[in-house]
């Protein structure tokens, strides 16, 4: 009895230390009226839950790589005029990265995280992809295609490939949904992923079909929201386009959503389905054990995982 004691102990235990190396920041509608969002972090219990950017306008996180949290915010600009900045987990040494006008979409990093891959837009010309250089704020303009819009980018391992929310004409948007494209970054190859399911009518044309997608690096696939049998819920494909299955289910709609750097840990935000508000849920994607992290009536979304600096 001693024995298996000891065992559930240490299990504990070193369940409790993974989580310690990590922490959550996600994003708080402060004030509707005012149209105010800030950015919270919490631990992975959710203890010690704390505003980190604190401004009247909107700041939003979208990415963390390493113990590096990038958002875009407003400040000092027109209203919902989006540009990167980056912080730490507590707030700290905010900056920002780069003049490019940002849309308001998911983005992802490559070599070691000194180039971000981002949609931003120049002049009258929206949602194309650009690759900033973090260090210098300079970047450089990947598409310019004006009949579709591109959203969401991140990159597969080895950055030579991209998978983003992609729609080939922006002027029939509702008749032509977004859906996951893998790409190479000059475009060459293009390879549709994801196919919405021409029997469900139920999702309207603004709402999620396919994106934005996410990398679970443990086990090697693609997470992506998709508005299916009048429910957001969470699915999964391999990069290849063979393997497609439903991660999440149940009464409560699960919707956007990041891994932790080692795969085990899923970070959601979920709604009941006659209740307003959003709350932020942390899944143990082995045990598939899920906790709830946040409780109010604030609208709590996007967690995104963000390491700790040891």
């Amino acid at each position: 009895m001693r024995s298996i004691l000891v065992v559930l102990l240490f299990i504990s235990s070193y369940s409790i230390a993974q989580q310690s190396n990590y922490k959550i920041v996600y994003n708080v509608l402060e004030d509707r009226e005012k149209d105010n969002y800030d950015i919270y972090s919490m631990n992975m219990d959710g203890s010690d839950k704390k505003n980190i950017t604190n401004t009247p306008g909107v700041e939003w996180v979208y990415y963390a790589y390493k113990d590096k949290v990038y958002y875009i915010s407003d400040i000092d600009t027109c209203h919902r005029c989006y540009f990167l900045y980056e912080m730490d987990a507590e707030g700290n040494n905010k900056r920002k990265i780069s003049n490019l006008q940002l849309e308001d979409s998911w983005m992802g990093s490559r070599n070691e995280g000194t180039e971000m891959i981002v949609s931003g837009r120049v002049g009258k010309l929206r949602a194309q992809l650009f690759l900033i250089d973090i260090e210098n704020g300079s970047y450089k303009q990947l598409t310019n295609d004006t009949t579709a819009t591109m959203r969401d980018p991140i990159f597969l391992p080895g950055g030579k490939e991209i998978v983003l929310a992609y729609r080939p004409d922006k002027k029939l948007r509702k008749t032509v949904f977004d859906e996951l494209w893998k790409m190479d970054l000059e475009m060459n190859n293009k390879m549709q992923l994801t196919q919405f399911p021409k029997s469900d009518t139920s999702t309207q044309w603004f709402e999620y079909h396919a994106g934005p997608p996410q990398w679970n690096e443990k086990y090697q696939f693609i997470s992506y929201i998709s508005r299916q049998k009048r429910q957001h819920q969470v699915y999964a494909i391999t990069p290849d386009g063979k393997k497609q299955w439903q991660i999440t289910s149940g009464e409560m709609g699960t919707g956007w959503h990041s891994w932790s750097s080692d795969g085990k840990w899923l970070a959601m935000d979920k709604t009941p389905a006659n209740e307003k508000g959003y709350d932020i849920y942390l899944v143990d994607y082995t045990t598939k054990k899920e906790t709830r992290l946040t409780d109010s009536d604030k609208y709590e979304q996007a967690p995104v995982i963000v390491e700790v600096k040891k």
